[in-house]
């Protein structure tokens, strides 16, 4: 983890709101007045969502005249692919063993 990286994906992705801002933010690049309007709270609360996601380097902002516009940076949900992706052979085995047991199943008449 970088010096500037002080919260990692996993934290910054399990708040609700940070979450919205990325899906946000995945669509295209926002001043932060307009992801604000998007939601029940403060410009200041919006922003101190907008520093964790940063600090896990999910979104970089830049300064466009005299507005501070920010983009997603997807780069860092790879390493929470990867983390999935290791649990999915759990749910497909799951998954294989409830086909196999529904279909082992007498058919019942009715």
């Amino acid at each position: 983890m970088s010096a500037v990286q002080k919260h990692d994906v996993f934290q910054a992705i399990a708040d609700p709101t940070r979450r919205e801002i990325l899906k946000l933010l995945s669509e295209k690049e926002l001043p932060i007045s307009e992801i604000t309007s998007h939601f029940p709270m403060s410009r200041t609360a919006v922003a101190k969502h907008l520093q964790i996601l940063s600090e896990a380097e999910l979104v970089c902002g830049r300064k466009v005249g005299r507005e501070k516009r920010f983009r997603l940076h997807p780069g860092p949900l790879s390493e929470l692919k990867e983390w999935l992706s290791y649990y999915e052979q759990f749910w497909t085995n799951k998954l294989s063993i409830l086909t196999h047991v529904v279909e082992s199943q007498p058919e019942s008449g009715d």
